[in-house]
């Protein structure tokens, strides 16, 4: 059986039309993929834009969404990082999920523009969050953020920098973080798993070809020392242990299906709390690309409320 003939009716369509990323052939038209159009801003939450330093000491964007009506002068916060498998992605894309990020959970959340490969390759991504991360925590409070109610997510290579960046903060002991929410996070450069080879499609929302241009470009010309960094490749990570609990989400059909599976357990046997989900018939970023059908309602309802049980304890 293909791959299309697994897809749930309801998400074919959107798969089959789609292009496809085509990462060594054309980045920058592979990059357009992802510019979206302005969409209507939602009433209730305020966004503002700001430079702050990065990893190398120059100035990078971020985007703050707050509740329009604040009532409270300390709300938990989070750091939301975006996909596009380190190279790229930016956060504009991501303005409407991070709106109903702070309105289900009453947050802030502070979205970054981190440097993409590979103008910008390992380990400038992961030290731009780090940078982001302590930022926001130093700002604490003209940001009006609780310190102590403080969580990271993102998705797909954002995913896989929300789990690099838990351990980066846990080895230099802070900023303190809560909760960590890598959904179908890019973990793994090596690509042995049965599910990386699966995913070959030329209209895959993510194949195997995209996946080894992706982490080559990443890794850069010293790759074989930097895909030694779990801060790099998270899968490397030898210990999970006393990382903060976690939320992870991933479709069936996904070529990171085994590297998350992998990974969760393994935080699972490390004695951190896991809540993971698999949805089957459905490939990488189906809920992005068809928001509307039931299954994508129900796996972006079931992200938003574990972040607005996590910082709302």
């Amino acid at each position: 059986m293909t791959i299309i003939n697994r897809i749930l009716p309801e998400l074919r369509q959107a798969y089959s039309e789609f292009p496809g990323f085509r990462l060594e052939e054309d980045l920058t038209w592979s990059r357009g993929l992802l510019s979206n159009p302005p969409s209507k801003k939602s009433e209730d939450v305020l966004t503002t834009n700001c430079m702050i330093p990065k990893g190398d000491g120059d100035e990078m964007l971020v985007k703050i969404y707050e509740p329009a009506k604040r009532e409270q002068d300390k709300l938990p916060a989070m750091l939301w990082i975006h996909g596009g498998g380190f190279v790229m992605g930016h956060p504009d894309m991501d303005d409407v999920l991070c709106e109903r990020f702070v309105e289900t959970a009453n947050c802030v959340v502070v979205s970054i523009d981190y440097r993409l490969a590979p103008e910008h390759p390992y380990p400038a991504a992961i030290e731009d969050c780090y940078a982001g991360l302590v930022w926001m925590t130093n700002e604490h409070q003209s940001l009006g953020i609780d310190v102590k109610r403080v969580a990271i997510a993102g998705a797909s290579g954002g995913g896989g920098l929300t789990a690099a960046l838990a351990l980066m903060a846990r080895d230099k002991g802070g900023p303190s973080i809560i909760f960590q929410m890598p959904l179908y996070p890019m973990l793994d450069n090596r690509n042995v798993t049965p599910s990386s080879y699966e995913i070959i499609d030329d209209h895959a929302t993510w194949s195997r070809t995209n996946n080894l241009t992706a982490w080559h470009l990443y890794l850069g010309e010293e790759k074989d020392i930097n895909a030694r960094s779990p801060y790099a490749v998270p899968a490397r990570a030898e210990n999970l242990t006393g990382l903060p609990p976690a939320y992870i989400c991933i479709g069936q059909l996904d070529l990171f299906r085994d590297e998350t599976i992998d990974y969760v357990t393994r935080l699972a046997q490390a004695g951190v709390d896991v809540e993971f989900h698999l949805y089957p018939g459905s490939y990488h970023c189906f809920e992005v690309f068809v928001p509307e059908v039931k299954v994508s309602q129900q796996a972006i309802q079931n992200y938003l409320d574990a972040m607005a049980r996590a910082l709302n304890f």
